[in-house]
């Protein structure tokens, strides 16, 4: 479903990615481990398209990424991959339910048919009764579903999440972490998450270990 192949990204005279490879089955939930500056977000936002490899390629659903420029990257972007960073990102003037639709208005979808996806996805996320709330009013855990919300209303082939329970106590982010695996099972969701959470990272199918920007070791 993704394959990366020889990934290798530069900033000036700081190599951040040295010739990284990677495979990521449909379905598959992979999680990236390892220490601050090894290159885990750098390769995230690469694999993303929110960045450009210096060298290398990459294939999500057979289709080449870095033959995509402008206009078609863009749509490639906000149909094929979903994302969830530390922060949620909301915007504070729209509800949840408006929140969630923006993709899907990106995308050209209606916007009763937009509506009607955002109420499903949030309530399969148990957020049924705050669809007409503002992020204000709604705490952390809930802040971090509606993201999670936004990420799924296009159904895209994949999504990365970038320390995505970071923000949250350690009740919310193992709230955060079964919702995931829930996806996977309800709706076939890929994900490849970095993460610095242990417990996160030891559920996934694989493990992949990050230094001085590649892989070392398939923990497992």
């Amino acid at each position: 479903m993704l394959e990366a192949k020889n990934i290798y990204k530069s900033y000036g005279d700081l190599k951040v990615l040295n010739g990284v490879s990677l495979q990521i089955k449909k379905s598959e939930i992979v999680s990236i481990v390892g220490s601050s500056g090894a290159g885990k977000s750098t390769l995230l936002h690469i694999l993303g398209t929110l960045d450009k490899a210096d060298k290398g390629e990459l294939f999500i659903n057979d289709q080449p990424v870095y033959a995509m420029k402008g206009k078609s990257l863009d749509a490639f972007r906000n149909q094929e991959i979903g994302f969830i960073f530390q922060f949620h990102h909301l915007l504070p003037e729209f509800t949840a339910l408006e929140n969630v639709c923006i993709p899907a208005f990106i995308k050209g979808a209606k916007e009763a048919k937009a509506k009607e996806e955002a109420s499903k996805i949030l309530d399969l996320l148990g957020l049924s009764q705050r669809l007409g709330h503002k992020p204000s009013q709604l705490s952390g855990g809930e802040q971090q579903r509606v993201a999670v919300a936004r990420a799924l209303i296009n159904h895209p082939a994949v999504i990365f999440a970038d320390e995505p329970s970071g923000n949250l106590d350690s009740e919310k982010a193992k709230e955060l972490h079964d919702l995931f695996f829930m996806l996977r099972k309800e709706l076939k969701q890929t994900f490849v998450i970095v993460t610095h959470n242990i417990e996160l990272a030891d559920m996934a199918d694989r493990k992949l270990l990050m230094k001085d920007g590649n892989f070392v070791d398939k923990v497992h």
